[in-house]
């Protein structure tokens, strides 16, 4: 008897636990936000952080909300914009332009001058730290691969020379590489630039042609023998104005006289 009045207070214990639980459960429920859930399905998922969100799922929220605008995920594209319209009911306007990322810079150790060997970390920015790297050039690239590190989509490798390069069919313009290069020498250009200026240096041409073969001497070829190239000298050193006509891009690059102009696909 006491057996079976001990098995009736703990089932109807049991019974009543349960049935608190489930109202808890409905009354604090975190509702889902349907139309935040639809646009992460269609977010890339690369969580790369380009949009200034944390992550797709930041972004999505935002976008559910109201609080950001339409068009700032750069690996989505065009078509992701169209999508993310059609669930809000807006207009789609234009994706901003792709973007990715260009290493200017090929002074690998053949070519170009070192002061000592480092022998250290393999962290770019560690190597900065002392005496801003190896290479005479204090604007290059480190070739140690901190870029490759960091890149989630595996879209930077080294080449056969030790140079680091970036697929830019595989890049998608997160730009987490330009954030740990210590020498600024990964910069985003757009993916419609069929060339682009390697080299990162502002030293006059006399001090360039010391300690780089293959680095601008702001010789200005490029830009007055071919001024729709769209090729632009400043502060010693060329660049590619892609707002301007690059028709002529491809006569520079073969003029150049240190031939840092190359192709960027």
């Amino acid at each position: 008897m006491n057996i079976l009045f001990a098995f009736i207070i703990i089932g109807s214990l049991g019974l009543l636990l349960g049935l608190g639980l489930s109202v808890a459960a409905k009354k604090f429920a975190v509702q889902k936000d349907v139309v935040a859930e639809e646009i992460l399905e269609i977010l890339p998922g690369a969580n790369c952080g380009a949009c200034g969100f944390p992550g797709c799922a930041g972004y999505a929220d935002a976008l559910s909300k109201g609080t950001t605008e339409n068009g700032l995920c750069s690996p989505g594209g065009a078509q992701t914009v169209e999508d993310i319209a059609s669930i809000l009911g807006i207009a789609a306007g234009e994706a901003q332009e792709k973007m990715v990322a260009f290493v200017h810079c090929t002074g690998h150790a053949a070519v170009s001058k070192r002061d000592f060997h480092y022998e250290g970390l393999d962290s770019c920015s560690a190597a900065h730290l002392l005496f801003k790297g190896e290479a005479s050039c204090k604007y290059g690239c480190h070739h140690l691969g901190s870029c490759i590190d960091v890149c989630p989509v595996d879209a930077i490798h080294r080449n056969e020379l030790g140079n680091i390069v970036v697929d830019p069919e595989a890049c998608i313009g997160c730009k987490k590489c330009t954030l740990v290069c210590p020498t600024n020498v990964i910069k985003m250009i757009p993916y419609r630039g069929s060339h682009a200026v390697a080299c990162n240096n502002h030293d006059k041409g006399g001090v360039v042609r010391k300690i780089c073969e293959v680095g601008c001497i702001a010789c200005n070829i490029c830009a007055k023998k071919f001024p729709e190239s769209g090729c632009v000298v400043e502060d010693f050193l060329s660049h590619c104005d892609y707002s301007k006509p690059d028709t002529q891009i491809a006569e520079a690059a073969a003029a150049c006289p240190t031939k840092c102009i190359v192709e960027a696909h």
